[in-house]
Formats: C-alpha cells, structure tokens, sequence
C-alpha cells in the first residue's frame, strides 16, 4: 500500500479513503498479504487527473462504477463483430473528458453505453467509431449538449436500421447476400445525397 501511494503521489491516508469510498477495486490477497497492480495504479492517477479537471468525488465514484459494469472490448467488437470500415478509438478517461469539455458524466457515460459507442478494455475506454467520436466532440464545442447530442444519435440509430433493412432488402429480392459487401457503398452514396437534399428544403423553409 506504500509503494502503490508512492508511485501515485498521494497518501497512504488518501488512499484508504478511495478503498472505503470503493474508488479502486480491493487488491489481490495472498495470506496476509495485498497485491496491487498496474490496474490500481492507472486508476489512481485516473482520479487525480479528474479530479484536477473539477470533477467530484461522487461523481467520480459512479463513473468508475460505470467503467466497472460497462461492457468490455471484447463484448463489443468481438461478439457482432468487429466495425467493417470504422475505426475504433482507445482513449483514457482524461483524454475522453477533454473531448467532451466535462460533460462525461455518470448519465452521459451510461447512455453511451447503452448505445454501444463505449467499452471498457482494461483502463482503457474504446469509442466504437472515430467518425462518430469527431462529429459528437464537434457538437458538444458548438455548444450543443452532449445528453442532446446522444438522444439524437439514439434517433439516428432507429433510422439507421430501417434503411439499412431496406436496402439489404432490395439487394436481396435481385441479388445475393454475396453482393452487398460490393454494393455497400451505393447505398451510402444513396443516403448521404438524400440527406443533403434534405437539409437543403430544410434550410429554405421559414
């Protein structure tokens, strides 16, 4: 326990208090004996880094339960697979609160989670796209609400699907599963013209 404050650079005192709070996970026993780890340490200069930024320690201690229930890499990438052409991103939580100008917090995180956007992969997080990571930072600096940024996207899911079903259906009634790797980009071309069509009467409407 020494040596695990030292390298962190707090107290021995500190410490026990974020074991009582249940801010790090218990060690490792053997005997008498407690193990800390690599694991302890990331997630006591976690804290402080947050702690730094303004967060408090309640708010910290739930989203360190979030991290702790979240699903893992694997879950996400490894049960349906990993993304075809987007690029996951490994972040730290500092690094995840600096995209989001402090609002990671305990209901933001969740309802990321929920949507699949985040994983846990050790200490790390992992973002499911860097295209969606860029665009919602984007958002959240314009001053839009990260809460509204994910309820949007929650929306955007459900149309999603529906015109990914349409066009696998439309394939499918001509073609074969085979082909709609191949035909994949069409289908993206047909929704991203149709979208700034769209925004375009949008725009031209009082």
């Amino acid at each position: 326990m020494e040596e695990l404050a030292r390298l962190a650079g707090i107290t021995v005192r500190t410490l026990r208090f974020y074991r009582e709070r249940k801010l790090i996970p218990p060690p490792r026993r053997e005997g008498r004996i407690a193990w800390y780890d690599d694991h302890h340490l990331a997630r006591l200069r976690t804290i402080t880094a947050l702690l730094e930024r303004g967060h408090t320690l309640s708010g910290i201690a739930e989203l360190a339960e979030a991290f702790d229930n979240g699903r893992d890499v694997g879950e996400l990438l490894g049960v349906e697979g990993a993304p075809t052409e987007e690029e996951p991103v490994h972040l730290t939580p500092e690094e995840l609160a600096d995209h989001f100008a402090g609002e990671t917090t305990p209901e933001n995180l969740a309802a990321a989670l929920e949507l699949g956007y985040l994983a846990t992969d050790g200490d790390e997080i992992v973002h499911i796209s860097r295209r969606l990571l860029d665009v919602s930072s984007a958002l959240v600096h314009e001053g839009i609400p990260l809460a509204d940024v994910l309820a949007a996207a929650k929306q955007v899911r459900t149309h999603a699907d529906a015109l990914a079903d349409l066009f696998t259906a439309l394939v499918l009634r001509h073609a074969s599963a085979q082909d709609l790797p191949r035909l994949r980009p069409l289908a993206r071309s047909v929704v991203e013209a149709e979208l700034s069509l769209a925004l375009d009467r949008r725009m031209r409407r009082p």
